[in-house]
């Protein structure tokens, strides 16, 4: 029977980064409560000339060079991202148009004129929607190949209460027939229920509030920001109904009793490092017959020693990333799965046959809940990887350089000497193109 999967996986992380304990120490933050409570000691920050697109395109470019991919067989291209730099225009488009100039010497012009190419946004699970659909297809076209890509840019107002947990990269994943990663199960629990936890609306303004408006502008104008609006502890209570409902559904699609228990790692949307081992404690009371009705019997649950082992086995080794990056909206989840494999690898753990349990979460909200096998040849695929090594080589910025790129008051890019695709001009004359994003690639580091 023809197995189906990721056969391949790559990724990029902006090479800025703050640390968190000077973030924690100018907001008036013990360091300790990000460091120890939240596990978060880096923040991943994209440069003046990096956004969702040069993500996508870096981690893209990666995955075709490091596995010798002809473009040309590459027959859909699934981009999920909450960081989309157009309404209309998907951001794909631009990842794939920079591949393609890139590639021209090597594969000829357009190598990807007959590429499927859409964008899919489902807040931080839409990269998992992208993954799903991107199996359908391969399930119906076992000959071709498709890849996902998750693109993200987490960033929240100055001072907020969602500040620290920002970070930013990009994962991209091959999926194909008989898959040397990870074969994925064609049953997904899902659950679904529309909220407002989090959410990216557009503020509404009078012209009068714009001076230099021209006339042709509305009375009532809108204005669509990065940052988000979000109830931090409300979106915490929709992604823990979710992910149990999700898991529940999971387990009548596949007549399982405590699923999680032939999990070897159970892999998690992480807002911040140690929200999955958090939110799993009422699944696990659940399933374990234990008193969850209050608070106090909670945090005893969340400190017993079972639990405690448990995290350690199956879910810590898959944090460790995320500590040194922030949230990455919808490539989270797979980076928490890099992460894993990576450490699995670096130990030389044999993880042939394993089982890998994915709890996805989307705010709006969704989740859903699938089934990986790790393949027989993973290692031949994770060891392109050097996940911890390439995060080393990362550069740090101090406090005021953060908040003048957040800001968006520096010109010129941190990093002038940057290896890369990069943001060289968005036009703002010609009234045909007004907006329209033009990127090069910079040989030079």
């Amino acid at each position: 029977m023809t197995k189906f999967g990721v056969d391949a996986a790559s990724f990029y992380v902006p090479s800025l980064y703050l640390e968190i304990k000077d973030l924690a120490e100018k907001r008036g933050i013990e360091p300790a409560k990000l460091e120890k409570g939240l596990g978060l000691h880096k923040m991943a920050l994209p440069d003046v000339h990096e956004d969702a697109a040069t993500f996508a395109a870096e981690a893209l470019l990666r995955l075709i060079q490091n596995y010798n991919l002809n473009p040309k067989e590459i027959s859909r291209v699934y981009l999920g991202t909450e960081s989309a730099l157009d309404a209309a225009k998907p951001t794909a488009t631009y990842a794939v148009q920079m591949v393609e100039e890139f590639l021209i010497e090597e594969f000829g012009e357009r190598v990807f004129k007959h590429c499927d190419v859409v964008d899919m946004t489902f807040a931080c699970i839409g990269a998992v929607d992208a993954l799903h659909n991107a199996l359908d297809f391969v399930r119906t076209n076992p000959t071709k190949k498709a890849v996902v890509i998750a693109s993200d840019y987490a960033k929240y107002e100055l001072a907020s209460s969602g500040e620290y947990t920002q970070g930013g990269g990009a994962v991209a994943l091959l999926v194909s027939a008989n898959p040397r990663l990870i074969e994925i199960d064609n049953n997904w629990g899902v659950a679904t229920e529309s909220v407002f936890d989090f959410f990216k609306p557009r503020r509404h303004f009078s012209k009068e509030d714009f001076p230099t408006a021209p006339e042709n502008f509305p009375d009532k104008i809108e204005v669509f920001t990065d940052e988000p609006v979000f109830d931090g502890q409300y979106s915490n209570v929709c992604y823990q109904d979710r992910i149990r409902e999700a898991y529940e559904h999971y387990k009548d699609q596949t007549f399982t009793v405590r699923p999680y228990e032939n999990w070897r790692y159970l892999i998690f949307h992480l807002p911040y490092a140690f929200h999955g081992k958090r939110v799993f404690t009422e699944i696990y009371s659940l399933e374990n017959h234990l008193d969850y009705s209050d608070a106090e019997k909670q945090k005893a649950i969340a400190k017993s020693e079972d639990y405690i082992n448990f995290i350690n086995e199956k879910i810590e080794k898959s944090q460790r990333a995320s500590s040194e990056i922030g949230n990455m909206y919808t490539a989270s989840i797979f980076m928490a799965l890099l992460s894993a494999l990576q450490t699995s690898f670096n130990e030389n753990e044999d993880l042939a046959e394993k089982e890998i349990g994915f709890l996805a979460y989307g705010s709006g909200s969704k989740s859903k809940v699938f089934v990986g096998k790790v393949s027989p040849e993973w290692k031949s695929v994770v060891e392109k990887w050097n996940l911890f090594e390439e995060l080393k080589s990362r550069l740090p910025i101090d406090f005021e350089t953060y908040e003048k790129l957040h800001r968006k008051q520096l010109d010129f890019s941190v990093n002038q000497n940057y290896k890369g695709f990069g943001l060289t001009i968005i036009e703002k004359e010609s009234p045909v193109l007004k907006g329209a994003r033009y990127y090069s690639y910079q040989k030079f580091s």
